[in-house]
């Protein structure tokens, strides 16, 4: 079961037997991106895969809309054969929430494709560059038991990756994304090439660490192909008589797992990474029906082969807790019979503590998920639902497409791997403030039960003491601030998403003004929740670019303190007028009257449903329920 799981994607269902067909209907579909989701969303094989990106490219030539799919175009170099690749990651992309183009070089031209500012890649600009290179396109050599030739392939090996990054940098700034080398399965030595220099074992581990450390401190990106072969099994993953037939860099089987795990880290790049994991009870964290069996009869603990398979699955959540995926309870119970394993059973991992949103009552599973998703004010497409219960899945996939639901196999002992392998939670970078986000939500929980108990709203947000910090965009916070404009959806006038490499440039030019936000109560720290870009135009006039907040901070009049923060900035620089911009998709209805709420005056209304706003910097905005740190910036607020 274990190599089926990763050969066949087996948290994903099975195709419809009715597949090519709904392929063709694609164009005569009206919501075609959201069609093209859902196919990409089993578990599709190579053929399949060609035959959805076929449809794709179809869609894109008779002009359909991909929406809400969101684009992103990939360069792809490598020294192996890429024909096959290339429709394998537009399809499993659309399983990620993107609508990809990708841009192919020739045949081994991955050097020539990045020192030149004509060449095919870097006339296309693409917002990345995935460098498909294999230890057979580097200056590595077995050099056996001379760790001097063996140090210098690996300084050779990181040159030549570092001046591809350059150029594709330089050229068309973009980010490249960055292979690990997968060791090759043929010892010298058995198990002592590790400990000599030289050895192709050696050689990899060490190249791999290097390169690790070189892309500390930069915004390209690293996929661990190394990590993937050694989990399917290196002799497995190499075939020596694939690559000697048809130049295939790994034996074609994978591909559709490579694509998958390319497509997940597109997705992260491009903010659709799940956020919160929302788990069932009853034979999913324990064994046994506590309702039937009592707190006494579930099954759960170390020495008992199942108990110690459910203790997994609970350990599993709890590594996820500690890189800030946000932990929630559905289940089919009654609350106090519920919380009585949390509270009571010795053997019980997960604590309520760790909980963030806890529904247990005897309503359907996907109105407790919607509730769950209401309550910690994100998208219902953040969240992953883990049930073993294969009706319970059925019904969560039928009424909340947008959740993940993996499938799981009979045998619990699989069940913390297989949420592992399919990669829900995948991230490009990771901070501080990331490991802080499940913290986030659970203070914000207790921030809505406060509201709740509050006589009035004004004394409610009197009473949570709130601090609200303004800074320019910074390298400290910048991947931070990359996560918020990839990852913002509902609260987001324009939805324009840049990379890490773009804020920056952001941050550095002149014609800009940026704004980072923080907002600190009594019941902590709620991290950046609030990102802000104004583009200087002729005549005086700043455009908000972007303009992006948190939903979990909505109704504490952040928007007039930040307002406020724009208008003393834009009157020092001798800007007149501000001129706001709203650009609806189908996840921003919330800001479609924001600029009016503010006192913009309307200028234009598109048909699109677009609108353009104007406000003079000689307003005043009252200050808000909040005291104001902007210490740092070159102009103290008004």
């Amino acid at each position: 079961m274990s190599t089926e799981l990763y050969t066949n994607l087996a948290w994903l269902l099975a195709p419809p037997a009715d597949f090519r067909k709904r392929c063709r209907e694609l164009t005569e579909t009206e919501s075609a991106g959201s069609a093209v989701a859902h196919l990409a969303g089993y578990a599709l094989d190579e053929n399949q895969l060609l035959r959805l990106a076929e449809a794709i490219e179809a869609l894109r030539s008779a002009g359909k809309s991909l929406t809400p799919l969101t684009p992103f175009k990939l360069g792809l170099v490598g020294n192996a054969t890429l024909e096959p690749v290339v429709p394998a990651l537009v399809a499993t992309a659309a399983r990620h929430g993107v609508a990809l183009e990708c841009v192919k070089a020739d045949y081994g031209q991955t050097l020539q494709e990045a020192v030149s500012p004509d060449s095919i890649i870097n006339r296309a600009k693409p917002d990345a560059v995935l460098l498909a290179l294999d230890h057979r396109a580097l200056p590595l050599r077995a050099a056996i038991h001379d760790a001097q030739s063996a140090a210098s392939g690996i300084a050779d090996s990181i040159h030549f990756l570092n001046s591809l990054r350059d150029g594709f940098r330089m050229h068309s700034n973009a980010l490249s994304i960055v292979q690990t080398i997968p060791a090759l399965p043929e010892p010298t030595f058995g198990s002592f090439d590790r400990a000599v220099p030289g050895t192709w074992r050696s050689l990899t581990a060490s190249f791999n660490a290097a390169l690790t450390d070189s892309l500390k401190e930069t915004q390209d990106v690293l996929l661990d192909v190394a990590s993937l072969a050694e989990t399917v099994g290196l002799a497995d993953w190499h075939s020596p008589a694939q690559w000697n037939l048809g130049k295939f860099a790994f034996d074609a089987k994978f591909l559709p797992l490579y694509a998958d795990h390319v497509g997940r880290l597109l997705g992260a790049l491009r903010g659709k990474s799940r956020r919160c994991l929302v788990l069932d009870l009853d034979n999913t964290i324990w064994g046994g029906v506590i309702g039937d069996d009592g707190l006494e009869g579930i099954v759960i603990g170390q020495g008992d082969a199942t108990g110690e398979a459910y203790l997994d699955v609970q350990r599993t959540a709890l590594d996820l807790r500690d890189r800030g995926i946000v932990l929630a309870i559905s289940s089919k119970n009654a609350d106090e019979t519920a919380r009585s394993a949390f509270r009571q059973h010795p053997e019980m991992l997960l604590q309520e503590n760790h909980i963030a949103v806890f529904q247990a009552n005897w309503n359907d599973k996907a109105t407790n998920i919607s509730a769950i998703a209401s309550e910690l004010g994100i998208g219902l497409d953040s969240l992953v639902f883990l049930d073993d219960n294969p009706a319970e899945r059925a019904l969560v996939r039928r009424m909340l497409p947008e959740v993940a639901v993996p499938e799981l196999p009979e045998d619990p002992a699989l069940y913390a791997r297989t949420l592992a392998a399919a990669g829900y939670f995948e991230t490009a970078i990771f901070s501080q403030e990331d490991r802080k986000r499940a913290d986030f939500y659970q203070d914000n929980a207790r921030r809505i039960a406060l509201k709740a108990q509050a006589v009035d709203l004004e004394g409610y947000l009197v009473s949570l003491g709130m601090k609200i910090v303004f800074r320019p965009f910074d390298a400290t916070g910048r991947s931070r601030i990359t996560q918020l404009i990839n990852k913002s959806n509902q609260f987001n006038l324009t939805t324009r998403r840049y990379t890490e490499v773009e804020v920056a440039s952001l941050a550095g030019d002149p014609a800009c003004f940026t704004l980072q936000v923080r907002l600190i109560d009594n019941f902590g720290d709620n991290g950046m929740i609030s990102a802000i870009v104004c583009r200087t135009r002729p005549r005086s006039v700043w455009e908000i670019d972007t303009w992006l907040m948190s939903c979990r901070v909505l109704g504490r009049r952040v928007e007039q303190a930040v307002l406020r923060e724009i208008i003393s900035h834009a009157r020092a620089r001798g800007i007149q007028k501000l001129v706001g911009v709203y650009v609806p998709t189908v996840r921003n209805g919330l800001v479609r009257d924001h600029y009016e709420k503010l006192g913009f005056e309307l200028v234009e209304k598109n048909p699109d449903g677009s609108s353009s706003w104007e406000l003079s910097t000689t307003v005043e905005i009252a200050p808000g329920p909040m005291t104001v740190d902007s210490n740092g910036f070159d102009l103290v607020a008004v």
